[in-house]
């Protein structure tokens, strides 16, 4: 912090004048972030830093009347700096722009809201990235929106207009800086089905070759999927896949590359693995509906397995999960799968113990060994790939331009969900 205090050259600064600022001790202005504090601290003391700092001298940022006039509240001591007032700190004193860089932010800064949009990082993801499988809640949005709805042509919108105010709801409650769509290039891997061939055969109905079978969809669904893309498009919010890999695959992948922190918003309970609370990954578990989202942290997960996050993958493992045509270890239920790894750690350290006759009962040693076959190979099934090759930029939450906005106006109005896009511009632009 000693060279970002060397750099600040007091003749290059001037007061704030009337901004409804007040002198005493450097406020800093973190790019995508502000930071209000009821008490004022100097510049040397703040480590919340990240990214580019500006730094306008001779002030205290106050949460007086004035300030709030311009100020949209965002919770807590931490406000929206919004262009109003951004105009009259510029046109006050001096900006200086100094680049620097703090590995770790703590947790309390994660939810900053942006000043001037996202902050897009090395990873190409921004200050806090809302990953969506999207996959799941536009199944959730088609059966919970009415059929009747319908687009101009009388084709079927229900799933696109139900989509969209999803993303609405969790744009307006959760405030990410950017969002990305995750998708399925393929729902059911070739490679999870060489290693355990019932993965999601169920809901096979037409296998191919060389490319993704055929899953069960309603028909009114799956003529409705161009027009889902064609509406995240318009809004800017992109749409990432990668051949091969399923939306779980590329959310893990996103997940773990970001420098920021992380929003997975999924009915899924497979993303549980990726919870995070140091790292700032959370998820967004939408299985109750929309008007009962749970916020699923390391705490979450501990009070209702009794296991870490980094555990779950190996819990995921020997409870197995039907829906996906996963057996697991029969006979070892969750409570049986939790105790187990509270005392070995992980499934290897299971292994281990069940191998050598220690630190279980004969009954469960007998279980763990008539299993040993689907646990050599369903872990790599159940784990979500977090390396594969893709390259994103977090589309950025903020209002459209003139020309974005019309077109996607445009292309609401022709599939059915004209209000939705209203709802949505409101909510990006607050």
């Amino acid at each position: 912090m000693g060279d970002l205090a060397a750099a600040v050259d007091a003749d290059a600064v001037a007061p704030l004048g009337k901004t409804g600022l007040r002198g005493g001790d450097l406020p800093d202005l973190v790019f995508g972030r502000v930071a209000l504090r009821d008490q004022p601290r100097p510049l040397l003391r703040q480590r919340h830093a990240l990214g580019v700092v500006l730094i306008i001298a001779a002030g205290t940022v106050s949460k007086s009347a004035e300030v709030r006039e311009h100020l949209g509240h965002a919770g807590g001591p931490f406000l929206r700096c919004n262009a109003p007032l951004r105009e009259k700190v510029a046109g006050a004193g001096r900006v200086i722009r100094l680049l620097h860089h703090v590995r770790t932010v703590p947790r309390s800064t994660a939810a900053w809201p942006c000043i001037d949009g996202p902050r897009t990082g090395h990873d190409g993801l921004v200050t806090r990235t809302m990953l969506l499988d999207t996959a799941s809640l536009y199944f959730r949005a088609f059966y919970g929106v009415p059929d009747t709805v319908r687009a101009a042509d009388g084709s079927p919108a229900n799933a696109v207009r139900g989509l969209l105010d999803i993303i609405t709801k969790l744009v307006t409650t959760y405030r990410p800086d950017g969002i990305v769509a995750c998708w399925d290039d393929d729902w059911r891997p070739q490679w999870r089905v060489d290693l355990i061939p019932t993965y999601k055969a169920h809901r096979v109905i037409a296998e191919r070759t060389g490319e993704p079978d055929v899953e069960e969809t309603p028909d009114d669904l799956t003529a409705q999927i161009p027009a889902i893309r064609a509406m995240l498009d318009s809004l800017g919010i992109p749409i990432v896949g990668a051949a091969g890999y399923e939306a779980d695959d590329i959310i893990g992948t996103l997940a773990t590359r970001s420098s920021g922190a992380v929003d997975i918003v999924t009915g899924d309970r497979d993303l549980f693995q990726l919870v995070d609370d140091a790292r700032g990954v959370r998820v967004i578990y939408t299985a109750r509906g929309m008007s009962n989202l749970e916020v699923v942290t390391d705490e979450t997960i501990v009070a209702k397995y009794g296991i870490r996050p980094d555990q779950y993958a190996d819990f995921a493992t020997m409870r197995g999960d039907a829906s996906d045509g996963l057996p697991g270890v029969a006979g070892v239920g969750e409570k049986t799968a939790a105790a187990l790894l509270q005392q070995h750690g992980s499934l290897a350290g299971i292994l281990t113990a069940a191998e050598s006759g220690t630190g279980m009962s004969a009954g469960v040693q007998k279980k763990i060994l008539a299993a040993a076959v689907y646990l050599e190979v369903a872990p790599t099934v159940v784990a979500v790939a977090r390396a594969v090759d893709i390259d994103v930029v977090a589309g950025s939450v903020g209002a459209l331009g003139d020309d974005r906005a019309a077109a996607a106006r445009e292309l609401a109005e022709k599939h059915g969900y004209a209000s939705a896009l209203e709802r949505y511009l409101a909510a990006i632009s607050a």
